[in-house]
């Protein structure tokens, strides 16, 4: 299975690029993805006249599974609801089968208007493990902010405000991949028998850490998941190769310390 993930597009900011997405894009479509993440930012401002050129440009991709979502950028001057308008739902899940086994992906809008940080939300959480129940072969989450802090991006802020408590749900849901953009670095994570996967800006030059814009490859096969980095119109290199099974004592997926109340009961409601 092959996931292409790109973020950070940027469309309409003074350093965005459009040749470095159509490049980018291009590089795409050639390597077949089975699905497509676009992990936020798609525009910069969130303003009318950028939505309906991030659609026209991200409409190039060839892959029948694309995936997006916001990211604070295009929550910016009531952006959200243009996503909805031009995108459509700013959540999705998806069941997708595939000669390797089925995945199971859930995708979560992390951005609130006009802030930079980002919530996943306890509202989310029930509606999260519902999209990872059953079966699958690969276990997919996708926001916009990062869990984990990003080496080589200045000063930690605006990192998810609940990243301990989505951490743990997502461990116990037995997911695989997280894939998020925001910091402009890409950057893999190994945590708790997950890989934290962040891709870079793929079409601006407001790079930090990382001097050149770039998205990921992620490639899961023979028990395996590795991750290529990829320049638009340059080389690539990875970012690691992965086993897709992780040790017990490693994961401790069913060892973690953190018990959530249970849904419906509330202090008010207790009797003792």
């Amino acid at each position: 299975m092959l996931i292409a993930q790109i973020s950070d597009v940027h469309v309409g900011g003074g350093r965005y690029r459009q040749e470095l997405l159509r490049t980018a894009i291009d590089e795409i479509n050639a390597a077949e993805p089975d699905l497509v993440v676009v992990a936020g930012d798609l525009t910069d401002d969130g303003y009318p006249d950028q939505y309906p050129l991030a659609r026209e440009e991200l409409a190039r991709i060839a892959c029948e599974q694309v995936v997006r979502v916001p990211g604070n950028h295009d929550a910016r001057n009531v952006g959200y609801l243009r996503f909805e308008d031009t995108f459509g739902a700013r959540d999705s899940r998806l069941r997708l089968e595939h000669p390797e086994g089925p995945l199971a992906l859930v995708a979560v809008d992390s951005s609130k208007p006009d802030l930079d940080e980002g919530e996943i939300g306890r509202e989310h959480y029930g509606w999260i493990e519902e999209g990872f129940a059953g079966d699958a072969a690969l276990r997919v989450f996708v926001c916009h902010h990062h869990l984990m802090p990003i080496p080589g991006t200045g000063r930690e802020r605006n990192q998810v405000l609940d990243a301990g408590d989505v951490l743990s749900l997502l461990r116990q849901c037995g997911v695989d991949l997280v894939l998020a953009g925001h910091r402009h670095v890409p950057y893999v994570w190994p945590v708790a028998g997950m890989l934290l996967v962040h891709s870079g800006t793929v079409s601006t030059l407001r790079t930090r850490g990382f001097p050149h814009p770039a998205f990921n490859l992620v490639r899961v096969k023979d028990g395996r998941i590795s991750v290529e980095l990829r320049i638009p119109g340059g080389e690539g290199q990875s970012l690691g190769d992965y086993p897709r099974d992780w040790p017990e004592e490693i994961s401790a997926r069913h060892s973690d310390p953190f018990v959530r109340p249970q849904r419906g009961v509330t202090l008010v409601e207790d009797d003792q």
